[in-house]
C-alpha cells in the first residue's frame, strides 16, 4: 500500500521503490532501521550528512551574503524540493525520489558558486578538470562516508542515474563521472526517470523566480526591468487589478507566488499529456525525448527570462567583479595547498595521494568541500589577510 500520496495512486511510470535496481554495496536487511521505503532511506541519508548542511552556508546567487534574507545553496534546495514534490504528487510519481533527487542536486559545487567551479576547472585542467554535477555523484558516493561498511552513502541505483543525468542522457562525460559509471553502471546515455525529470524543473522554476525575488531585494533588478518580459508583465498587472492598494512589497512577493504556480500548473498539464500511454518507467527512459516538460510556449517565455536574468543578474557588472575575487580566492588556496600539503586538515593531508592526477584531484576534492565563509577563514588564516570585496548584498 502506498503511504502519504494524497488522493492519486501511483502512475504506472512511476518509479518503484519496491523494484529498485539496488545500491552499490548490498546491504543485509538486518541492517535496515525502520519501516521506510529505498527511496525514503535515500532521503532520510541526504538530509543527515554533512554534504547537505553545508549548503548553508554556499552561495546561490550572492557570494557570502550578509544579509538573512537571501538565498543559500540549503535554502533553495529545500525550495526546489517543495516545489517537486507537488508536481510529483499531481502527477502520480514517487514524492521521496523526487525529494531525495531535489534536495541533492547541488551538493557538488564549491564554495563561491560558479566563480569557485571555474577556479577548480582550470586548477584541474591538465588533470581531466572539474565539474559540479559530477562532483555531487564524486561526493555522495566516495567523499560523504559516514557508514563502517562502505564508502560514501551508498544511495540507490536511481538516486545517482537521476542525479548523473538530470539534464537528460550524456555522451562525453568528465573522469570523476567515467570512474563512478565504471564501479556502478549508472545508463548514461538513455533518459532518466520522470522523477528525475520533474527534479530538474522543479529547480528551473525555483530559481527563476526566487533569483528574481533576491535580485529585486538586492537593488540589482527593478521592476521596470522585469516589464520587458512578457509573462511576468502579464502576471504584474493581474496582481494590480486583484489588489490595486496592496504594498508594493507584498505585491511583489505575490508575484512570485504567482509565478511559480503558473510554471507547475504549466509543467503538470504538458507532462501529463507527454505520458499518456506510458506503462512504465522503462517507456520513459526509452522515449526518446524529455517527457517532463514545460508547453513549447512557455519554454519560450522561460528561456527569455533567463537570457534577462544572465543579463541584468548573474552577469550584473558588480557581480561579476565579486566572483572574480572569489576565483581568485579558491585558486590562491588550491596553489597554496599543492606547494604545502600540510596546510590542510590533518585528514586530508594525511592521505594525500603521491601521483598525478590523484594528487590534485584530493585537493580539488577538500576545496569543494569548504563553504564560503571556511574558504574565505582558510585564506585569511594562509595569506594573513581577509579577502576584501567578497559579499556586495
Amino acid at each position: 500500500m502506498d503511504h502519504g500520496r494524497g488522493v492519486n495512486a501511483r502512475a504506472p511510470y512511476a518509479s518503484d521503490p519496491a523494484h529498485s535496481r539496488g545500491r552499490e554495496f548490498p546491504l543485509e536487511a538486518a541492517l535496515a532501521r525502520g519501516p521506510r521505503s529505498a527511496f525514503q532511506r535515500d532521503r532520510d541519508r541526504i538530509v543527515h550528512s554533512i554534504s547537505f548542511r553545508r549548503l548553508r552556508h554556499k552561495t546561490q546567487v550572492f557570494i557570502a551574503p550578509d544579509g538573512d534574507h537571501y538565498r543559500v545553496r540549503l535554502t533553495h534546495s529545500l525550495e526546489v524540493a517543495q516545489i517537486g514534490r507537488v508536481i510529483a504528487r499531481a502527477l502520480g510519481l514517487d514524492e521521496d525520489l523526487t525529494e531525495a533527487l531535489c534536495l541533492a542536486h547541488d551538493i557538488g559545487h564549491p564554495p563561491f558558486g560558479h566563480a569557485g567551479e571555474d577556479a577548480l576547472d582550470a586548477a584541474l585542467a591538465a588533470r581531466g578538470g572539474f565539474d559540479h554535477n559530477a562532483h555531487a555523484l564524486r561526493t555522495l558516493m566516495r567523499l560523504d562516508s559516514p557508514y563502517i561498511e562502505h564508502d560514501g552513502l551508498n544511495l540507490s541505483w536511481e538516486v545517482l542515474e537521476g542525479l548523473a543525468k538530470h539534464n537528460g542522457p550524456l555522451g562525453m562525460v568528465n573522469w570523476a563521472l567515467e570512474e563512478l559509471d565504471a564501479a556502478f553502471p549508472l545508463a548514461l546515455t538513455s533518459w532518466p526517470s520522470l522523477e528525475a525529470q520533474v527534479a530538474a524543473l522543479a529547480d528551473d522554476i525555483a530559481y527563476d523566480n526566487h533569483d528574481i525575488d533576491d535580485g529585486l531585494r538586492a537593488g540589482f533588478l527593478t521592476l521596470d526591468e522585469l516589464m520587458s518580459q512578457p509573462f511576468v508583465a502579464e502576471q504584474w498587472h493581474a496582481i494590480e487589478r486583484k489588489f490595486p492598494h496592496a504594498p508594493k512589497d507584498r505585491k511583489l512577493r505575490e508575484l512570485v507566488r504567482s509565478q511559480i504556480g503558473l510554471m507547475v500548473n504549466d509543467v503538470i498539464g504538458e507532462t501529463a499529456a507527454r505520458a499518456q500511454g506510458m506503462a512504465s518507467p522503462a517507456d520513459v527512459r526509452g522515449s526518446g525525448r524529455a517527457t517532463a516538460a514545460f508547453s513549447a510556449a512557455l519554454a519560450e517565455e522561460e528561456r527569455g527570462l533567463k537570457r534577462f536574468m544572465y543579463d541584468r543578474l548573474y552577469h550584473h557588472p558588480q557581480q561579476l567583479q565579486t566572483a572574480e575575487r572569489a576565483r581568485l580566492v579558491t585558486a590562491g588556496l588550491f596553489a597554496a595547498y599543492s606547494q604545502q600539503p600540510e596546510l590542510m586538515a590533518e585528514s586530508w593531508e594525511c592521505c594525500l595521494p603521491e601521483h598525478e592526477p590523484q594528487t590534485s584531484r584530493h585537493i580539488a576534492d577538500y576545496i569543494a568541500g569548504m563553504t564560503d565563509r571556511f574558504a574565505i577563514s582558510e585564506y585569511a588564516r594562509i595569506f594573513g589577510k581577509t579577502p576584501e570585496g567578497l559579499s556586495n548584498v
